[in-house]
């Protein structure tokens, strides 16, 4: 099962690294992620919002491995950031964690965050392995 992107050329072309659609084949599971947050296994955030991006994004490939899936199963991406990415360092940390994969995106700009010293968070929605391929196991850990 693979995702179908689509950018129609009756409109203008994106304006980043997205897509303006994105199908989903008939029989998909989908997995919707939390908003992902620049917290390391320490609990900290790191300052600068280049190493919080880089870390939010890590974060997402984490998750989304320990569901046997990679980058390329995303098909939604909501970006929250606290203030302007004037570095570029938002879709430069995207780029280093999910290659060219350009999945439909939205980026907002928020007054805050849950914690005053996060600067960015993402939710994710990607699209589950086949129900052939799943495994009959059940993981709830906090």
């Amino acid at each position: 099962m693979t995702l179908q992107f689509d950018n129609p050329a009756a409109i203008a072309p994106p304006q980043g690294a997205y897509s303006h659609s994105v199908e989903v084949p008939p029989g998909a599971g989908l997995i919707f992620l939390s908003g992902q947050v620049p917290t390391g296994l320490d609990g900290k955030a790191p300052v600068t919002l280049a190493e919080q991006a880089d870390l939010v994004f890590a974060n997402i490939v984490a998750v989304l491995a320990a569901k046997s899936i990679g980058p390329d199963a995303i098909i939604k991406l909501t970006t929250f950031l606290i203030e302007p990415d004037t570095g570029r360092s938002v879709p430069q940390a995207r780029a280093k964690h999910f290659a060219t994969h350009r999945p439909a995106s939205t980026i907002m700009y928020v007054k805050g965050l849950m914690n005053p010293a996060w600067k960015i968070e993402v939710e994710v929605i990607a699209m589950a392995r086949p129900a052939a391929q799943a495994h009959n196991t059940i993981k709830d850990k906090p």
